[in-house]
């Protein structure tokens, strides 16, 4: 058994305008569930594929008052790329922003509602436009313990500073783990979805993900909600 990385779950306070600019960044096209939900995806996109992480907007009327402890990394294929994408984000709303990066190669940017994110500087010419969905942590390899036996994605990198897998197809972004002196506090505004292949039984897979050292979340909600070990809020999804 194992679960997939599905999608990129952001809060937002106006989740179809945040779409809106997520879209044109991305190239994706853009729907709705429902009120207050705005879904992105690629063009023609066959849900769910390891091929793309998808991202889901959720309205939310808390105010983001802390560094988000999950971002995405844009790729480009150039150093001229990444300066002409630059300036396409800041044509669309995004800002320059300081989290305390110093001098580095990557372009550290926010999005109209302050949500952090890099543009990075090296080759990813494979991923998509997603390069790397990046999570804050104390201890990157045991994250990518629980994360590589919890889903079907596959370490390809583990040191105390940063661990990096990818799904076992080999295709699509990938996920980091990287060591920061910050702490949790509250409720992360962008957090993981991770759902069950077809005909497993979402009942089984949490309790296996709880014996991983997941923590249940009681919510009134018609689906699962857990922790990983250092705290960080998962959705566990309807197998699909």
């Amino acid at each position: 058994m194992a679960t997939r990385l599905v999608q990129v779950n952001m809060k937002a306070h106006d989740d179809a305008a945040l779409g809106g600019f997520w879209a044109a960044a991305l190239g994706w096209a853009l729907s709705s569930e429902g009120p207050g939900v705005t879904n992105l995806e690629p063009e023609g996109f066959v849900y769910p594929d390891p091929v793309a992480v998808c991202l889901d907007l959720v309205a939310s009327p808390e105010p983001k008052t802390v560094k988000n402890r999950v971002h995405l990394d844009l790729a480009t294929t150039s150093a001229a790329h990444q300066a002409e994408l630059v300036a396409r984000l800041q044509g669309l709303g995004a800002t320059l922003a300081d989290v305390g990066q110093g001098d580095v190669p990557w372009t550290v940017m926010a999005d109209p509602e302050g949500n952090e994110f890099c543009v990075l500087d090296s080759l990813h010419d494979d991923t998509g436009p997603i390069a790397t969905v990046v999570v804050d942590c104390a201890d990157p390899p045991a994250m990518a313990r629980f994360w590589g036996e919890a889903t079907d994605w596959v370490p390809l990198t583990v040191t105390d500073h940063h661990a990096v897998l990818h799904s076992a197809a080999g295709v699509g972004p990938y996920l980091q783990f990287l060591r920061t002196p910050d702490v949790k506090t509250g409720w992360n505004r962008v957090h993981l979805d991770v759902r069950p292949y077809p005909g497993d039984d979402p009942e089984a897979e949490a309790a296996r993900l709880l014996a991983l050292g997941a923590t249940a979340i009681e919510l009134d909600v018609p689906w699962t909600v857990l922790a990983d070990p250092e705290g960080n809020e998962f959705c566990l999804l309807a197998p699909s």
